[in-house]
């Protein structure tokens, strides 16, 4: 793993700079467990302060720090993205690599739930959910329902792996040598699709923050729990542009957008190296 993330980092300038941001959101992560002011609190410190020395993103006009609400906020909308990820990874992974090692019916059945759960229009099912749950429509809940509508696309790509990976000969071998179906796809064909997961993996982070983000802006979230998309949520219910305050929203859009860029080149560069003609071609030069 260390030998991959090195080529990377020497060879692939996009995964070089996904990398840094990545490690620069991991040190607000972690800076973001110091914050001296509990993240629910309000009228803390003296509201609609401009950024300066003593405050570096200013005040929100609840009396919050913004920097500290902001470093909170990106800690728990990075949890969130991965909650979803690392749910909808299992169910991608668990429908993608049985599907394709034992085909028949049991492909048919789990790729004709795959092709239903994918034509599903999520946000208006997101909507529908929150109008039925109301108060119950919590962070966790949020990421039960994304976790179970996003993994189709990624179950897909899996199993086109997996129907190849069961003509190898190696396959064949273990099948003969006794082993089961499970220790199959766990040990023998789990490794070939790993670095497939870690770019989908990326991608279905953009996707779920994304989502997240426009629900809570729209208020059809818990909108007492400091994420990217509350923070503009409160923002906007402030009036907080007509009002001057520009520095409320400008924060979290910015890292919104470094955000999403650093998962985007990671993506990219994974996908990139999974392909040895490009990653042989980019080495060369």
């Amino acid at each position: 793993m260390f030998t991959i993330v090195r080529d990377l980092i020497r060879y692939n300038i996009e995964f070089a700079v996904g990398f840094a941001i990545l490690l620069l959101l991991i040190g607000a992560v972690i800076l973001s467990f110091f914050s001296p002011y509990p993240a629910a609190d309000i009228y803390v410190v003296a509201p609609d302060m401009p950024p300066d020395a003593e405050f570096w993103l200013g005040t929100t006009s609840r009396g919050q720090d913004n920097f500290w609400q902001l470093m909170i906020a990106l800690r728990n909308t990075l949890a969130f993205g991965l909650g979803v990820a690392f749910l909808s990874r299992i169910l991608s992974l668990v429908v993608g690599l049985t599907a394709g090692y034992a085909g028949g019916r049991v492909d048919r059945v789990l790729m004709a739930i795959n092709d239903s759960v994918m034509v599903i229009p999520h946000f208006p099912i997101l909507v529908l959910f929150y109008f039925v749950l109301k108060d119950d429509m919590n962070w966790l809940m949020l990421v039960l329902i994304l976790s179970a509508l996003g993994w189709s696309y990624d179950a897909r790509l899996i199993r086109s792996i997996a129907m190849s990976l069961r003509t190898r000969p190696f396959t064949t071998q273990s099948v003969y040598s006794g082993m089961s179906m499970r220790k199959i796809l766990v040990e023998e064909h789990l490794p070939y699709v790993m670095p497939i997961v870690f770019a989908t993996t990326m991608n279905n982070m953009i996707w779920s923050i994304g989502m997240e983000i426009t629900l809570s802006v729209l208020g059809f979230t818990d909108v007492d729990t400091p994420t990217m998309g509350q923070m503009i949520y409160w923002a906007n219910s402030h009036s907080a542009l007509i009002s001057g305050i520009w520095w409320w929203v400008a924060a979290p859009v910015v890292a919104i957008i470094v955000l999403f860029i650093g998962l985007f080149l990671l993506s990219m560069s994974m996908n990139e190296y999974i392909d040895p003609r490009s990653r042989l071609n980019r080495m060369g030069s």
